[in-house]
């Protein structure tokens, strides 16, 4: 069975590596969307990394598409992008951008970043999908300050009216956006209450909790009648002390020396292996 404690704690590493080799990017809602992306490549989804054109697989599309360190590190231990290309992160000549790109990364569905139309596109993947007469499943994971959107809850009311049974939306709720908490900014809540009456299936969950994500995925695969929100309750900037559960650490920040190496000891990682990431060597062929 895959260690998928022991992936997220990898992929986490990676994630934070690129930021600070890129000089900018948004650690802390990719360090609490992790174990979700992990759960899915690992457990979850039939992506076929070795044909991704093959029209019966999985689609996966990152709606909050900020988060991409994780979904680059993650899809990098999952075989679907080499160790060397996380070097290129951020840079206008690499494939991986700071938000993902279909044009230089063939292998997200769709580009994504402004917030809300990476999960209006999914809606409209499932629907095709239907037509097609494909037992595709589709997931979008999206963030709780992207719910603030009106296309989200447009999104929502078409996948319901539809009854899009095969869509799968992961929200990573964790309470905060770029600015302030979500409360203070403009309140989404009640989600659960929300999402229900607009005639979703709604599982909520411990979104750092694998147990409790394979329940509600298994859940997803048996419904037949609506679509599904799995409202995760994370912890931004999960896993590094002084980043968990401050919006100052949203993003696009700089890391240094000290902000790196200090992450990755939180991490487990000793003084030798900090010494890689901090020189870029970790992304050198083994």
């Amino acid at each position: 069975m895959t260690d998928l404690s022991g992936l997220a704690r990898q992929a986490r590493t990676y994630a934070l590596t690129m930021i600070y080799h890129a000089g900018s990017g948004h650690p802390g809602g990719s360090l609490s969307v992790v174990d979700l992306l992990c759960y899915l490549y690992f457990r979850e989804l039939n992506y076929a990394p070795d044909n991704p054109a093959r029209k019966n697989r999985d689609r996966l599309i990152l709606s909050k598409g900020h988060a991409c360190p994780a979904l680059y590190a993650v899809a990098c231990l999952a075989g679907l992008t080499p160790k060397a290309e996380l070097s290129g992160f951020r840079k206008i000549d690499r494939n991986l951008q700071g938000h993902p790109h279909v044009g230089t990364t063939p292998w997200v569905e769709t580009s994504t970043g402004s917030l809300g139309q990476g999960f209006s596109v999914a809606a409209g993947i499932a629907l095709g999908l239907r037509h097609l007469n494909c037992e595709a499943r589709t997931y979008a994971v999206i963030g709780d300050g992207e719910v603030q959107e009106g296309q989200v809850w447009e999104g929502a009311m078409f996948a319901a009216h539809h009854r899009l049974n095969r869509l799968c939306a992961i929200l990573d709720y964790n309470k905060m956006q770029s600015d302030d908490l979500n409360r203070n900014i403009s309140d989404i809540e009640p989600l659960v209450d929300k999402w229900r009456t607009f005639g979703w299936c709604v599982h909520e969950i411990d979104g750092h909790d694998f147990d409790q994500m394979e329940r509600a995925f298994a859940s997803f695969r048996n419904e037949s009648e609506r679509p599904t929100l799995l409202l995760a309750h994370t912890l931004k900037g999960k896993g590094v002390s002084y980043m968990e559960g401050l919006p100052n650490w949203h993003g696009s920040v700089a890391l240094s020396d000290a902000d790196l190496e200090r992450a990755l000891r939180d991490l487990g990682l000793g003084l030798e292996e900090i010494e890689t990431h901090l020189s870029g060597r970790i992304w050198e062929a083994e």
